[in-house]
């Protein structure tokens, strides 16, 4: 009985740090979600993206098919820098179809047009953003309504701002981007469209103190694994601390 004392002292001293050492552990490995309410195919692409960086990303299923992606609190911030210099999540557009989606109302000729000219600008923007490269595109159209008193029509016009990743030669598809638009739009003339073009800002690269592309989330993941390990160890200590035990009897000496 009495070498089980200093036993038992023993197992209290050092459970207590480790339970410490434990939560420490466990609250490193906490993830953190970048984005929500996502498709199953735009997560796996973000996901690619973020692996390819050395971010280690995970899927999450939520309601009605819809995902989320998370990883873990230390990657956030550059795991948002590599999506937007990816131009992820990709931008929805709307269609003509769902632009005049008939809703029972009646609509004026003057929101007729509007809704046409902001459609149009929409489907040349998603044409153009499926373009190897592009980040973002935008489509900004003036079509004036002819005016019934005058003898000279007011031409058409059109804007195109379009940011691209660095290492795609975009620039060269310029004249090929004006002549889409010219030819999408009834009486638009080549002259009357304009493209700007700008690099988007180079994705996050890891630095050499951020370690060695994923060493560092590795790590962490480690430092998790092992403390729920060092968790079992303590909560078995305690159990054996608070265990009754029944004494043995006492051996008769001869």
């Amino acid at each position: 009985m009495s070498g089980r004392a200093p036993a038992r002292r023993w197992q209290a001293r050092i459970a207590a740090p480790l339970l410490v050492i434990a939560a420490f552990g466990l609250a490193g490995c906490s993830r953190q979600e970048v984005y929500g309410k996502l498709t199953e195919p735009a997560a796996n692409e973000m996901i690619a993206v973020l692996n390819q960086a050395g971010i280690t990303a995970t899927k999450v299923a939520g309601e009605k098919d819809q995902w989320s992606i998370a990883v873990d609190q230390a990657d956030f911030a550059r795991a948002v820098e590599t999506l937007r210099a990816h131009g992820l999540p990709h931008e929805d557009y709307d269609s003509l179809g769902s632009v005049f989606k008939k809703e029972g109302f009646t609509s004026t000729p003057l929101e007729e047009r509007a809704r046409l000219i902001y459609g149009l600008s929409q489907e040349l923007s998603r044409t153009i953003s499926a373009i190897d490269g592009v980040v973002q595109a935008r489509v900004h159209l003036t079509m004036p309504e002819a005016d019934p008193l005058s003898r000279e029509a007011k031409p058409s016009a059109a804007s195109v701002f379009v940011k691209y990743r660095t290492g795609f030669d975009l620039r060269s598809q310029t004249g090929a981007i004006k002549s889409l638009v010219t030819n999408s739009i009834d009486g638009l003339t080549y002259d009357r469209v304009s493209v700007v073009m700008v690099p988007a800002q180079a994705a996050p690269v890891l630095s050499e103190s951020e370690g060695m592309v994923s060493v560092s989330t590795l790590m962490r993941g480690g430092i998790g694994v092992v403390a729920l390990i060092v968790l079992a160890i303590a909560g078995r200590g305690l159990w054996r601390m608070r265990k009754p035990r029944t004494s043995l009897p006492d051996t008769v000496q001869r």
